[in-house]
């Protein structure tokens, strides 16, 4: 799979601590790998049709949409905003 990382992603991984930014950049890498990676904890977001949710760590999480063989992340940040929740 290819993986591409939306503009507005780019912007909101500089605000993040660089600790974060390199774990979030291990798991794009594991992502474009494999899906079903057990750290990824990847699963479809309740309520959308193709958006999905992968975890970081602990606290943050990135949300990304799969068309074919092409995976786009498009938001990271903390739980519940990663989820667009708040």
């Amino acid at each position: 799979m290819n993986v591409i990382l939306a503009e507005k992603l780019k912007s909101q991984l500089k605000k993040l601590p660089l600790s974060t930014q390199k774990k979030a950049y291990k798991q794009f890498l594991l992502l474009e790998q494999d899906l079903r990676h057990p750290s990824l904890r990847a699963k479809k977001v309740s309520g959308f049709k193709d958006v999905w949710e992968g975890r970081v760590d602990l606290f943050y999480r990135f949300l990304f949409l799969i068309d074919e063989d092409t995976i786009t992340i498009f938001r990271i940040g903390p739980h519940d905003e990663g989820l667009g929740k708040k």
